[in-house]
């Protein structure tokens, strides 16, 4: 990004729109900049608060008449000299009229003259007047080298460098990836005052403080998740799958030649275990797990839902390799391609850039998505390319009922030998993981309100009393296996050997 700033101001561009929160950081790279050019210009910096100010200069007194952010560009423009002018608050004011004229009249009137307006804002807001004229850049998180700085710094402060072994120290930096510098400082920070000293023990405050930083954002989700790949009852195929991969993300694999994975997605029945599955993924692969809320990107703000987005995959990007988790991808994208009358055109452009990135990204980011209906879902996103795989889960075979049936009775009994798992097997056909689940807990209540434990006869009255969803939605649930049949993967085993005999 750095050298692309440097390319821009060389090169004249006359307006740049940086899109980043980290303000100071942006500043002190157009400083560095300016200053190894062979030709230095004065940097000019400004807010709402002060106006108009030479950068690195706190005593100037702000140019005169420079508050109002109109009367700011003006004064840009009648400057003779050349310069970079910093405009920091500028994002609420850049779709009034008189804002807009301004900053064309400068476009004009810059051309020739080595003078460009830089723009920082957190979110991307461009008039329609302005996007011919204005190149946009994304500044980028912190990486490695610009955190090992604040870590020293840090360091020095405490004066424990020499004590601090070279692997500590990596996993400290890891740990901070997807952080501002800012933040970063602080949690260093908040970790020696909490520990007393700054080593590898300390990873896990700094995780918890990221998982935290994550959070605020309102969009990712920091997923924990103790159960294991052994929770999931059946879907041997899938299982497989995962298994195979769960190096893959390692230098070893590179080495190797494999390229990084890019994603799948699992359609089936609801409560057939697609949720589960993506998220023990994350203790079989040693990965986080960044859950994104699609419906929590959209903003009634102009411009903001397609920050929102941009702001997340950028977080989801920093801190990889991490698997990005979007549950129900149906209900988020669900009529896409024919949102303009409803909201501008706002969804669309949401799902063109999400499929933009899934297609070019280079990071190592696993894009785990499920859905139900997939009627629902626009064609783009099923195309080759988009993942690796698509798998389907169906309802669950007898065998796998069986392995449920022990994966529950097994979490809350310690003996589970007096029931009759086959019995309660047969009788629950058609039912899905999640049925199976809430039929036991519906008998335990049953017995707990009578003061006794739960037995065979209670969980056999839930299951009789529950009407499952294959018998209520009896048409979907045809048509998606239907639709799976020739299109997608079978996720469990047996289905899979019967279609390849099939065939």
């Amino acid at each position: 990004m750095k050298e692309e700033l440097k390319l821009l101001i060389e090169a004249q561009y006359p307006l740049i729109y940086l899109v980043t929160s980290e303000e100071q950081r942006a500043e002190q790279t157009i400083d560095k900049i300016i200053k190894d050019l062979k030709e230095p210009r004065c940097i000019f910096s400004w807010t709402i608060t002060n106006g108009m100010k030479e950068y690195n200069q706190p005593s100037n007194k702000a140019q005169h008449n420079t508050i109002n952010a109109e009367s700011a560009i003006d004064w840009v423009n009648r400057k003779n000299e050349p310069g970079i002018f910093i405009f920091k608050d500028l994002h609420p004011f850049i779709s009034d009229a008189s804002v807009v004229r301004s900053l064309r009249d400068a476009i004009i009137s810059f051309k020739g003259c080595k003078k460009s307006i830089i723009i920082i804002s957190p979110v991307q807001q461009i008039p329609i007047e302005l996007e011919k004229d204005i190149v946009v850049l994304d500044f980028n998180f912190p990486n490695l080298k610009d955190l090992d700085q604040v870590l020293s710094k840090q360091l020095n402060q405490i004066r424990t460098s020499s004590e601090i072994s070279t692997s500590s120290r990596e996993k400290l930096l890891y740990a901070a990836l997807g952080l501002t510098k800012d933040e970063a400082e602080k949690v260093y920070r908040k970790a020696y005052v909490q520990a007393g000293k700054l080593t590898e023990a300390e990873v896990d405050i700094i995780l918890s403080e990221k998982k935290q930083q994550i959070r605020r954002n309102g969009i990712l989700e920091y997923i924990e998740q103790d159960e294991t790949i052994k929770a999931v009852g059946g879907l041997e195929e899938l299982k497989k799958w995962l298994k195979q991969r769960s190096d893959a993300f390692t230098e070893r694999a590179r080495e190797y030649g494999l390229p990084q994975p890019k994603g799948m997605l699992i359609l089936g029945v609801p409560g057939c275990g697609k949720s589960l599955i993506a998220k023990t993924t994350s203790r079989l692969w040693g990965l986080p797990l960044l859950r994104l809320d699609l419906g929590r990107i959209y903003d009634s703000a102009v411009g903001r839902s397609e920050a929102n987005l941009r702001n997340a995959l950028k977080t989801a990007e920093s801190i990889s390799p991490a698997i990005l988790f979007i549950d129900e991808l149906d209900k988020a994208f669900a009529g896409a391609g024919g949102s303009g009358e409803s909201d501008g055109g706002t969804s669309s452009r949401i799902f063109g850039s999400f499929l933009t990135w899934m297609q070019e990204k280079t990071s190592p980011v696993f894009v785990m998505a499920t859905a139900n209906r997939v009627e629902r879902l626009p064609g783009e996103f099923l195309r080759k390319g988009r993942f690796d795989e698509l798998f389907f889960v169906d309802l669950p075979t007898f065998e796998e009922r069986e392995a449920i049936f022990n994966i529950h009775l097994n979490k809350r009994r310690s003996n589970i030998s007096h029931f009759d798992i086959k019995q309660l097997v047969t009788i629950s056909d058609g039912f899905s993981g999640a049925e199976v689940e809430q039929a036991i807990i519906a008998a335990m209540y049953e017995a707990f309100a009578e003061g006794r434990d739960f037995s065979q006869l209670d969980i056999i009255a839930a299951i009789k009393s529950t009407l499952p969803l294959s018998r209520t939605m009896t048409e979907q649930v045809a048509a998606l296996r239907d639709w799976a049949r020739q299109r997608a993967r079978p996720a469990s085993t047996s289905i899979a050997e019967y279609q390849r005999l099939e065939f």
